[in-house]
């Protein structure tokens, strides 16, 4: 028996689609240099931010800036990446609020898909794992992110930034609880 078929026997989901609920979501009429999901209800196990987005100016990528609860002294972050355009690969590893990537002026959009896992609990630090995807008109790449923020303070706020640049029109932010 061929693996896909065994796999398409598994009854049920690991996380089934009705787990997830809309806590929030922006599309762009106009560029911005910031985006803040406030207030987020202490009600859900995990958040998930996805994100179609790009820069309005520059000429690279750059990584999303991820923030929790206003923080951004850059020492409270570690963030890892492991990326491949199909011809070679790259790692790096930053102390820095980084889990996700933003699209260059002249490319399409990147998309990203952000866990941030055990947001309430005050016992452990938190962590995210985002995985991305860039279209430079048939050279982009794809990748993997993962950050910790070394605090135990449950999150009650994400801020979503990149260097000095601002997010062009259009690019869409939406945050899930995960029951």
């Amino acid at each position: 028996m061929k693996i896909g078929i065994m796999a398409s026997q598994i009854s049920g989901h690991l996380t089934p689609a009705t787990s997830y609920e809309s806590i929030a979501t922006t599309t762009l009429s106009t560029g911005a240099t910031t985006i803040t999901f406030s207030s987020i209800p202490a009600t859900y196990k995990h958040l998930q931010l996805r994100t179609m987005c790009a820069s309005d100016s520059g000429s690279a990528e750059q990584a999303l800036k991820v923030s929790f609860n206003s923080n951004t002294t850059t020492t409270d972050y570690y963030a890892h990446r492991l990326n491949g355009n199909g011809a070679t690969a790259g790692v790096y590893t930053t102390q820095d609020f980084l889990l996700g990537e933003v699209a260059s002026t002249g490319s399409g959009y990147a998309v990203n898909v952000i866990d941030i896992l055990d947001y309430t609990n005050t016992n452990k630090y938190k962590t995210g794992r985002a995985l991305f995807g860039i279209d430079n008109n048939g050279s982009g790449f794809v990748g993997l992110f993962s950050m910790v923020w070394m605090k135990t303070d449950a999150i009650t706020s994400i801020t979503l930034t990149q260097n000095t640049q601002i997010f062009r029109t259009y690019s869409s932010f939406a945050l899930y609880g995960v029951k």
